[in-house]
């Protein structure tokens, strides 16, 4: 199991997911505080790794769903739900991303 703790700044809302290969799919646990990743963490159990890690095959479904139930477009949630499906599929190391902002 691959385990992504995201903190996304501003909002607060910290979120902790859980992807588990499980044959050729890889099941997601998705705990937030954030009530729009809520919604998102419904219907966002279970995926098609290899649909999820590359443009080529069409936009990742996960990224079509945080269009749909992400309130803010920079939200690294999505993302950080395709990390941690590369990390439980070995095609990343475990390693923390990080965005350092400053004005």
């Amino acid at each position: 199991m691959a385990t992504a703790k995201i903190y996304p700044g501003n909002c607060g809302f910290s979120t902790v997911v859980e992807a588990t290969l499980d044959g050729d799919v890889v099941k997601l646990s998705i705990t937030s505080d954030c009530a729009a990743i809520q919604k998102l963490a419904e219907v966002l159990v279970e995926v098609n790794p290899y649909q999820e890690i590359s443009f080529r095959r069409n936009t990742p479904q996960i990224l079509q769903l945080g269009t749909k139930y992400c309130t803010h477009p920079a939200c690294p949630v999505p993302v950080g739900i395709i990390k941690a499906i590369e990390v439980e599929m070995g095609m990343a190391l475990p390693m923390d991303v990080t965005i350092q902002l400053s004005k």
